[in-house]
């Protein structure tokens, strides 16, 4: 089992930057993909970013192109990702995931576990 626990989250105005954090923890398993989705009320959870356990190859959704950058550091078993520019539309929360494939994924069924969420609001 992997726990992982987000944090970074919080209120930016509009053009602003935040940078999350996600600290995986597990005694059983070897921590392969790592990835952020989101989540917006009313809307489904999708995609923001994921990388492969190496860090070589990397997938984002097209919304966040060129202004988020997903990276991690095994050593410390922590995902992070930085937002820049941000947008109104970038409301949601957000959540951390990990799955046990070394190899990049992107959809939510190729992630087995998920962090609690933490809340990323933009102001206009």
């Amino acid at each position: 089992q992997v726990q992982l626990v987000e944090s970074g989250g919080g209120l930016v105005q509009a053009g602003g930057s935040l940078r999350l954090s996600c600290a995986a923890s597990t005694r059983t398993f070897t921590i392969g993909v790592m990835g952020w989705f989101r989540q917006a009320p009313g809307k489904e959870r999708e995609l923001v970013a994921a990388i492969s356990r190496s860090g070589g190859a990397t997938g984002y959704a097209d919304s966040v192109k060129g202004r988020f950058t997903i990276s991690r550091d095994n050593a410390k078993n922590t995902v992070y990702l930085q937002m820049n520019s941000l947008r109104p539309e970038d409301t949601a929360v957000y959540y951390c995931a990990a799955g046990t494939t070394p190899v990049l994924v992107t959809r939510a069924s190729g992630f087995g576990s998920w962090g609690q969420g933490t809340q990323v609001t933009v102001s206009s």
